[in-house]
């Protein structure tokens, strides 16, 4: 028997599973960074979000006797992106009940991969972020000074892991607050646009490196798994929106600011890999469009006028919930169709 998925059924040579693999590929130099900069615990976050939701998944489809659906690697990318959207230093128990929440809640209750209304791994950092609000906004970076395995393990880098490897003696273990550049610009701060462009400041563990990002989106735009059309007016609009809403309020605007908004958070990283989720965003031109303009408008309000600095996740989200109205006013009218008049409406 075959395993037939939810509509719309489109004729193309990627297949879900395919297309799932190009998107995991694409986030390997972003964790890879990650781990870099933040070292051993964002390897652990990482590890427990794709083992947890390939579990969660499995272990639902096994009690709903349900088909396996594991193996089209969509579990695999949830994990993923939600490791990315985590701080390195989050225990272990939160990316286990974002896993769950993401793939039980979010996912399988409504039906299964192409039913979910909004991004299960967005939908499960805004859940933790209300449950766990002091943990997920703990960006500590850590640097290690000790030997032992256990502490390493801990907090350490895997450049420190090798220099260990080599002999050097290391003492103990500190945790260095990282403050994000989105907190710092809302401070009144100036930032290094080379330090933000590689991705040395504090944040999530995908989001730091906008090199890497874009490395990661280059590979996904070359194999045409997505377009530019919905990262593209999504990045435009929001530095855009910024612009004009600081404007109204009498703040200075200059262009350094703007390229430190479109770097910082996680714009990039929500543009390229979250906002161009198949299930969830558009399939028209112009609905793509669109949509990328009104989550341009949404996360600047978030940054500029709300009490959070950042507003990516939420703005996705709230923008899931618009895409049926999106694609209602933007799908094409069959050519040749002429309007009713005075008939039934």
């Amino acid at each position: 028997m075959f395993n037939v998925s939810v509509a719309p059924h489109l004729r193309s040579q990627n297949t879900t599973k395919s297309v799932m693999a190009d998107v995991a590929i694409a986030l390997l130099p972003i964790i890879a960074f990650g781990i870099y900069h933040f070292g051993l615990p964002a390897l652990t976050v990482t590890v427990l979000c794709v083992v947890s939701s390939v579990l969660f998944e499995l272990l639902f489809e096994l009690l709903a006797k349900k088909p396996i659906t594991i193996f089209d690697n969509s579990a695999l990318v949830t994990g993923l992106i939600l490791a990315v959207n985590l701080p390195a230093s989050v225990p272990w128990y939160i990316p286990v009940l974002g896993s769950a929440f993401a793939i039980i809640i979010v996912k399988m209750l409504f039906g299964g991969l192409g039913q979910n209304f909004m991004n299960p791994a967005l939908a499960a950092r805004c859940f933790l972020l209300i449950s766990f609000a002091g943990k997920m906004s703990d960006f500590a970076m850590y640097k290690v000074y000790s030997a032992t395995p256990s502490e390493l393990f801990k907090g350490g880098k895997i450049k420190d892991f090798l220099t260990m490897l080599a002999g050097k003696d290391l003492t103990s273990v500190d945790a260095v607050a990282g403050a994000t550049p989105l907190a710092q610009l809302a401070d009144g701060k100036e930032l290094d646009l080379a330090s933000l462009f590689l991705g040395f400041h504090g944040g999530t563990i995908g989001e730091v490196s906008a090199l890497a990002i874009l490395v990661g989106a280059a590979y996904l735009l070359i194999k045409k798994v997505i377009s530019v059309r919905i990262p593209f007016s999504y990045i435009i609009s929001t530095v855009a929106f910024i612009a004009v809403i600081r404007l109204i309020k009498g703040d200075t605007v200059s262009a350094s600011y703007l390229l430190s908004e479109a770097l910082s958070g996680g714009l990039l990283v929500g543009a390229f890999f979250m906002a161009t989720d198949y299930v969830t965003s558009p399939i028209t031109p112009k609905g793509q469009i669109l949509y990328g303009i009104i989550l341009g408008f949404v996360t600047a309000m978030f940054r500029i006028v709300g009490s959070s600095a950042e507003g990516v996740s939420y703005a996705i989200i709230i923008c899931n919930l618009l895409v049926p109205m999106i694609e209602k006013i933007t799908v094409p009218k069959p050519f040749g169709s002429v309007k009713a008049k005075g008939g039934a409406k």
